[in-house]
């Protein structure tokens, strides 16, 4: 949805990287291998949005640092657009209802990493859950967002243990505790 208001990949895979989950940064180089572009074609990106003030950048050592900028006026408008057109909010809206003793949703994958992709790996957390009535709402959830969901159970301590040192985005929390999460 948003490729056809932006037509410049490497600014919508800016945009998904700063605006999707709060906390995101990233080093030039770095997003050279993740987007599998131009250091050129991502300079003259983060350039602009700093120029405009939607992200922000320090240096650690060599290496500039960018990140959104939390104060931009338009930080918050643009966080819910790159949701809403990643599909985040239709997960929330139809995944997290009436599926049993949901505890929590979590982005894994790509997506946490605050990199584009084709897939959305999600984690929910919880026990005695619904598993036809996921599926349900997973195939619903998919045709809504156009992409698919590739989705796993576990328990919370499994989460902990299997995402203690991998990315990991809580998407919905029914008393959580996220003192022990990245």
């Amino acid at each position: 949805m948003l490729d056809t208001l932006i037509s410049s990949k490497t600014r919508l895979k800016l945009l998904i990287k700063f605006f999707l989950f709060d906390g995101n940064r990233g080093y030039l180089r770095n997003m050279e291998k993740e987007f599998h572009g131009s250091t050129n074609a991502i300079r003259m990106e983060l350039n602009r949005f700093t120029e405009a003030g939607l992200l922000t950048s320090e240096y650690e050592g060599r290496k500039r640092f960018y990140q959104a900028n939390r104060k931009h006026p338009l930080y918050e408008d643009l966080k819910r657009i790159v949701r809403k057109t990643v599909g985040i909010d239709q997960i929330v809206e139809r995944i997290t209802s009436q599926i049993g003793q949901l505890e929590a949703a979590w982005i894994i994958g790509d997506f946490a990493k605050g990199n584009d992709a084709e897939v959305i790996e999600l984690a929910l957390v919880g026990e005695q859950l619904d598993v036809p009535y996921i599926n349900q709402l997973v195939a619903k959830a998919e045709s809504l967002i156009d992409r698919k969901i590739m989705y796993q159970i576990l328990t919370r301590e499994q989460m902990d243990w299997f995402f203690k040192d991998k990315p990991a985005f809580l998407i919905w929390s029914d008393t959580y505790d996220t003192d022990n999460t990245n």
